[in-house]
């Protein structure tokens, strides 16, 4: 690969919350808008597609069904309509896209994944990665993924790859990503995530937490970081909230994470957004030759015959069918 050097998009923006359909047209405006303004990646945040399911941290389990419900109703199929919108997007714009969204499983009417799916630009699928664990109150809303989506995808503007949220504090998955010469590194969060009652010390401050796991592993890599956060607008509020005044405070008074993009040695370059709308950041691949030099985890700076990884990438199914074929002869031989 020669000399890259291109534009990402980090779409800070709120989906159409708990309608997929509506946010998937979002989307594919965003992208059009970035192409535009010469972005060859637009990333949006985590589960934008329906919206992030911050009520299941508010709500006990036993008040928090309906919410359940609908956010079930508004998930979505890997190869629905609204992925395909999207997809047709990328195509259309020639860019690539990193998407996050609540993911239905076939075998089960109520059973979700929190996905990711890293887009070509010509609308091809590249990565389908299900978020391997779900973190804390997600768990509520959320099954295991597994490491079928653990690959970095080889493309004309650098070998990309992506972690969900709470992926970004797992060392191993992050390595692994490392150890397929990793250039620029994707991570998507929500718009909050609340852990305390804002009045209560020590809540978590996810825009600083998200700072220092993408910080450190752009330096331990030595790769491009792009981390996207949803926004959090007054719609979901109100959706999420159904009119308790108590609900809505917590909401109003919860950190807002941002989103931004950092170096290989971890320094900040281009935009930073809180408010809503497109960031954008030029990114030079030439730049992660030189901090290699320093620190080369997955080569020169390892130990090989001490340390020693594995990890398993198939993709998991809850059943294997598999089809007698004498049976098939007889039952053929009944028919006739």
């Amino acid at each position: 690969m020669g000399h890259v050097n291109f534009k990402a998009a980090a779409a800070h923006v709120a989906p159409v919350y708990l309608d997929s359909s509506a946010s998937a047209d979002k989307a594919c405006s965003v992208i059009a808008e970035a192409a535009r303004n010469g972005a060859s990646l637009v990333v949006f945040s985590e589960s934008f597609l329906p919206g992030f399911p911050v009520w299941a941290a508010l709500y006990p389990p036993i008040q928090s069904h309906e919410h359940f419900k609908r956010f079930s109703a508004g998930s979505v199929f890997a190869d629905g309509p609204e992925i395909e919108k999207v997809r047709k997007a990328a195509a259309d714009n020639g860019v690539f896209v990193s998407l996050g969204f609540s993911e239905h499983n076939p075998a089960s009417i109520a059973a979700l994944w929190n996905s990711n799916i890293l887009i070509s630009d010509s609308g091809k699928i590249l990565v389908h990665h299900r978020k391997l664990v779900a973190t804390f109150f997600e768990k509520l809303v959320w099954d295991p993924g597994d490491g079928a989506g653990l690959t970095v995808a080889d493309t004309r503007i650098g070998r990309v790859g992506a972690l969900i949220c709470g992926e970004n504090t797992n060392p191993l998955a992050r390595y692994s990503l490392m150890a397929q010469g990793e250039q620029v590194h994707i991570s998507s969060y929500p718009p909050i995530w609340p852990t305390r009652l804002p009045s209560e010390r020590d809540n978590y401050d996810n825009r600083a937490a998200n700072r220092i796991r993408a910080s450190a592993h752009c330096f331990e890599a030595k790769c491009f970081g792009i981390i996207v956060a949803g926004h959090l607008d007054n719609d979901a509020c109100k959706s999420i909230a159904v009119d308790d005044p108590t609900i809505q405070a917590i909401l109003d008074a919860s950190p807002r994470a941002s989103s931004f993009f950092l170096s290989p040695i971890g320094t900040p370059i281009g935009d930073e957004m809180i408010d809503e709308g497109i960031g954008y950041a030029q990114i030079d691949l030439a730049d992660c030759v030189e901090p290699k030099r320093f620190h080369d985890v997955v080569a020169g700076y390892n130990r090989f015959d001490v340390f020693d990884l594995a990890v398993n990438r198939t993709r998991r199914k809850p059943i294997n069918f598999t089809e007698s074929r004498a049976e098939g002869v007889l039952s053929a031989r009944l028919l006739h």
